[in-house]
C-alpha cells in the first residue's frame, strides 16, 4: 500500500472512531438529563378548557420550558412564571405577581431586573397554535430559595398582551389568558 492509501486509511478510521465517541457522548448527555428533575403544567383558559402543557426540566443554567398550545388568540404575548400556584378563573390573579424571589423590578430592560420569571414573549400564529422552548434562568425545581416549589408553589401565565420588557411590575401585558399550575 502506498503511503497516500496508508493515510487515507489512518484519517477514515479516526474520523470513524471519533463519530462513535460523538455518538457515546450523546447517549451519555441524553441519560444525563433524564435524570435531571421535571414538573409539568397544564395551561387553561378563563372558561376553564385545556389550550396548552408545559414540560420543565432542570438544568445547571436554570429551567428549561417546554411551551405547546392551541387556540390562542394570533398575536404577542406575554409569558411569566408567576409566583403562586393557584389558577383561579375568570382572571387568574390569584397566581399573584411574577415569580421574584431576588426582588428585582421586572423585564429585560430593566436596569434593576427581571424578575426570575421573566420569560420572552410568544408570538402566536393565525392558527393559534404554538410550541416553543424558553430557559428561565434564576429558578430551579430543586429545593432552594428560588425553587418553583416553594410554600406555595408558582404557576405559568400567558397575557393578552405583549410584554414590554420594561414597565414595573408586570410589563404592561395586560388581562391574564390563561394559567397552569406546575406540579411534579
Amino acid at each position: 500500500m502506498s503511503r497516500v492509501r496508508i493515510t487515507v486509511v489512518v484519517a477514515v478510521a479516526a474520523w470513524i472512531l471519533a463519530g462513535w465517541t460523538l455518538i457515546g457522548a450523546r447517549a451519555q448527555a441524553t441519560a444525563d438529563t433524564s435524570a435531571a428533575p421535571t414538573a409539568s403544567a397544564e395551561l387553561k383558559n378563563q372558561k376553564g378548557e385545556p389550550v396548552g402543557k408545559a414540560e420543565l426540566t432542570d438544568t445547571p443554567d436554570g429551567v428549561l420550558v417546554h411551551l405547546s398550545v392551541s387556540g390562542l388568540p394570533p398575536g404577542v404575548h406575554a409569558f411569566h412564571i408567576h409566583e403562586a400556584g393557584k389558577c383561579d378563573p375568570p382572571d387568574f390573579k390569584t397566581a399573584g405577581g411574577h415569580f421574584n424571589p431576588g426582588m428585582k423590578q421586572h423585564g429585560f430592560m430593566q436596569e434593576k431586573g427581571p424578575h426570575a420569571g421573566d420569560l420572552p414573549n410568544i408570538h402566536v400564529p393565525a392558527s393559534g397554535n404554538l410550541e416553543i422552548e424558553a430557559l428561565a434562568r434564576g429558578v430551579t425545581l430543586q429545593a432552594g430559595p428560588n425553587s418553583l416549589f416553594d410554600a406555595d408553589g408558582s404557576a405559568l401565565v400567558i397575557h393578552a398582551g405583549p410584554d414590554d420588557y420594561r414597565t414595573d411590575p408586570a410589563g404592561n401585558a395586560g388581562a391574564r389568558l390563561a394559567c397552569g399550575i406546575v406540579s411534579k
